[in-house]
C-alpha cells in the first residue's frame, strides 16, 4: 500500500475559461479520499496551495495575461512537489488548469535528479502544451508546461529558474489530437514520443503505453503522470474548457490507469483541467476520481454498477 498525499492546486489563471479553481473541491466531493482509503492506502489531504508572491520580468508577448500569478503558482507547486517526494510519499495534485504541471513536474524532476534517477513524464492530454512564452498566441499559459519543464528557451526571468529539466526523450504523450503550428514545428526537432488518436485507433492504447513503461523500468526511473480531463472524449467528460472531440473512452482510460498500477512505477500524479462550472451534476468529477482510484488499485471486480448521473 502507498502513502498518498492529496494536494489541492486551484490554478485558475493559466486558462481563459475560469472555473478550474473549483476542481480540487469537486474531486474531494466526489469521494476521492474515501475511495483511496478503502483500497488500504495511507491517505492525507493537505488542503489547497496558494501561489507564491514573486516578481517576474514582463514578456514582450502582449497576449500573455496574469504572468506573475502564474509564475507564483509554478514556484509554489514546484516546492510542494519536491517536498512531497523528499518525504517519500506519492503526491496527487488536484487541479486546477494544466499550468499546474509546470510546477509539479519541475519539483519531481528536481528530487529525481538529487537521487541520481531519471524523471519520466506520461502526458495524457488532447494537447501537447509545448508553447513557449513567445509562441503562444492565446496568452493562456496552460499551453506552456511541457516546454518549460523540458528546458526549452523563452522562460528565463518570467518563470522560476528550472533546477532540473526533464529530457524530451523521457516524455510520452498519449491522446493528442490538437496541435498548434508553432508546437508542431518545435516537436519536429524534439524527441518527445507523441501518440495521437489515429495511432491509438490503429494500435490500441496498450501498445505504446507498454513500450513506454518498459523504458521507465529499464532506466530505473521515476514516473510522473499528468492526466488532463480532455484526454477523455467530451461526451463522457464535459467539465473542461478546451473540448476536443474524439478522445479516449472510459474503458481506454481505465485500461491506462490499470496498467500504470500494475507497473508500480508511478511516483506522482496530476489531475488537471477539471472545471466543475462546466460539468453536468458532477459526472466528470466522479469519473476522474474513479480513474485515480484505478491507478491506485481499484479493479473491475471492485466496481459496482452505478449511474454517473447522481
Amino acid at each position: 500500500m502507498s502513502a498518498i498525499r492529496l494536494i489541492g492546486a486551484p490554478v485558475d489563471h493559466g486558462s481563459a475559461q475560469r472555473g478550474c479553481l473549483m476542481g480540487p473541491d469537486a474531486l474531494r466531493t466526489a469521494g476521492l479520499e474515501a475511495s483511496l482509503r478503502r483500497l488500504g492506502h495511507d491517505v492525507a489531504d493537505l488542503g489547497n496551495l496558494t501561489p507564491d508572491a514573486v516578481s517576474t520580468r514582463s514578456s514582450p508577448n502582449t497576449a500573455i495575461h496574469d504572468l506573475e500569478t502564474c509564475a507564483g503558482w509554478v514556484s509554489a507547486l514546484a516546492r510542494a512537489s519536491y517536498e512531497a517526494r523528499r518525504d517519500d510519499v506519492i503526491p496527487v495534485f488536484l487541479g486546477g488548469d494544466h499550468l499546474m504541471s509546470a510546477g509539479t513536474v519541475a519539483g519531481a524532476a528536481r528530487h529525481s535528479a538529487g537521487e541520481g534517477r531519471e524523471q519520466f513524464v506520461l502526458w495524457l492530454d488532447a494537447h501537447t502544451d509545448f508553447h513557449s512564452l513567445e509562441s503562444t498566441e492565446s496568452g493562456n499559459l496552460h499551453g506552456t508546461p511541457v516546454a518549460y519543464f523540458t528546458g526549452q528557451p523563452g522562460f528565463a526571468g518570467s518563470f522560476p529558474d528550472l533546477e532540473a529539466a526533464v529530457k524530451t526523450g523521457n516524455v510520452c504523450m498519449i491522446g493528442i489530437r490538437s496541435v498548434d503550428p508553432a508546437e508542431r514545428a518545435k516537436l519536429a526537432d524534439a524527441s518527445i514520443e507523441v501518440c495521437d488518436m489515429r495511432q491509438l485507433d490503429e494500435e490500441g492504447v496498450g501498445a505504446p503505453l507498454r513500450k513506454f513503461l518498459a523504458r521507465v523500468e529499464q532506466a530505473n526511473g521515476r514516473l510522473h503522470v499528468s492526466l488532463d480531463v480532455d484526454f477523455l472524449d467530451p461526451l463522457i467528460a464535459p467539465a473542461v474548457g478546451t473540448t476536443v472531440p474524439g478522445g479516449a473512452t472510459v474503458r481506454e482510460a481505465h485500461l491506462v490507469m490499470e496498467m500504470l498500477h500494475d507497473s508500480g512505477l508511478v511516483t506522482s500524479l496530476d489531475v488537471a483541467e477539471l472545471n466543475p462550472f462546466l460539468d453536468e451534476r458532477g459526472r466528470t468529477a466522479i469519473l476522474m476520481a474513479d480513474l485515480v482510484a484505478s491507478l491506485f488499485g481499484k479493479r473491475v471486480m471492485d466496481r459496482p454498477t452505478r449511474s454517473i448521473w447522481p
